[in-house]
């Protein structure tokens, strides 16, 4: 199984990287994350015009017939740059559902950048588990209608194009609803990105899929594989930005990187950031072969976490305190990946969903 990227996606990388180091400096993210709407739609233009948003699409709707680890690896270029886009919103989550269930027409229009989608799932737990979901959806003279609460829907609030998962009759299922229907209660995430909690109140929905847990958990899973990816870019951030500090930095006249503790502590950020990118590659290849596992995506998701938190705290413990200030990028890096392992189920969610008996592969 080959764990490396192709020269494709290497060099779809590359320009992805270029772009963001011209148009995405850390100040000018940090002058979108003030902005009114927290992203930025020129942004989002240029994404449109590399190719990204229709990356992961069947051609026939616009897309490209890109791969998981086409995704993954601009992912990991996000995650360095800390991009505050609706991608893993649009893209991955509503578009992911979309693409599942063969819905053209949205799908048209998400991979074109038209619109903005988004996916309103989790309810508080904590736990992406769809087994947990309390929404209802119930038959109306006009289709369904929808009541309940979702949590943290990333650019909830935002989107033209929103997905609901409701309990129908005994059975999951997934909504397309009219995203000016429910009530919205906006906030800005830890690490800057733009989410809602949504509240439907009869709402009306459009059926896309009954018994649609394990389509979601699929679409869940994969989308786990991502946001793993931006976590991990993040870290990549973290270490090379902390070594270039510790080469700079100097007490008593040398730089502090030459201090053993120092050094020593730089050298498990190298281990504990390679160990992650070895898991999200392994991960990535065995989505890309069909063979992904949900046990395979909690270890994925708990090494992440778990490393991921280790090597932000040695940033900023290298750093001292002017790590976690607002005016450079590691207390920003850090938030990123705490907010990656917090959402759909943190460390200890998938060290205990570990504890399952493995199933065959149905993921990928």
């Amino acid at each position: 199984m080959d764990f490396t990227f192709t020269e494709e996606q290497t060099l779809l990388r590359d320009s992805v990287v270029r772009a963001l180091q011209r148009d995405y400096s850390f100040e000018a993210r940090q002058s979108i994350v003030r902005s009114g709407t927290g992203w930025s739609p020129d942004v989002w233009a240029r994404l449109v015009e590399l190719g990204l948003t229709a990356l992961p699409f069947p051609e026939d709707v616009g897309g490209l017939g890109g791969s998981v680890v086409d995704v993954v690896a601009v992912a990991e270029v996000f995650g360095e740059h800390l991009l505050v886009e609706p991608y893993d919103a649009s893209i991955v989550l509503a578009g992911g559902v979309l693409a599942a269930v063969g819905r053209k027409d949205e799908l048209e229009r998400i991979a074109s950048g038209e619109a903005i989608g988004a996916l309103a799932h989790e309810e508080g737990r904590g736990t992406p588990d769809p087994s947990l979901v309390t929404t209802k959806a119930e038959r109306s003279a006009d289709g369904y209608a929808l009541t309940g609460e979702k949590r943290l829907v990333l650019h909830g609030a935002d989107a033209d194009v929103l997905v609901v998962s409701a309990r129908l009759d005994a059975g999951l299922a997934l909504f397309l609803v009219d995203a000016s229907a429910p009530v919205a209660t906006r906030f800005t995430t830890v690490d800057g990105r733009r989410a809602a909690h949504l509240r439907f109140d009869g709402a009306p929905g459009t059926l896309l899929a009954a018994d649609a847990e394990p389509l979601l958990r699929g679409v869940l899973d994969r989308a786990i594989v991502v946001l793993a990816a931006e976590a991990v870019g993040a870290m990549g951030g973290l270490l090379r930005r902390t070594a270039e500090y510790a080469s700079t930095r100097e007490q008593f006249g040398v730089p502090i990187g030459s201090f053993q503790t120092v050094a020593h502590r730089l050298a498990d950020m190298k281990i504990a950031y390679v160990a992650a990118r070895s898991t999200l590659l392994h991960t990535t290849a065995l989505a890309e072969a069909g063979r992904l596992a949900p046990q395979d995506v909690a270890v994925l998701k708990a090494q992440v976490g778990r490393l991921g938190r280790r090597v932000g705290e040695s940033a900023i413990q290298t750093h001292g305190g002017v790590g976690m200030t607002d005016e450079l990028p590691i207390g920003h890096l850090h938030k990123r990946v705490l907010a990656v392992d917090a959402m759909f189920g943190g460390t200890d969610h998938h060290l205990r969903r570990l504890g399952a008996p493995r199933s065959p592969a149905a993921t990928g």
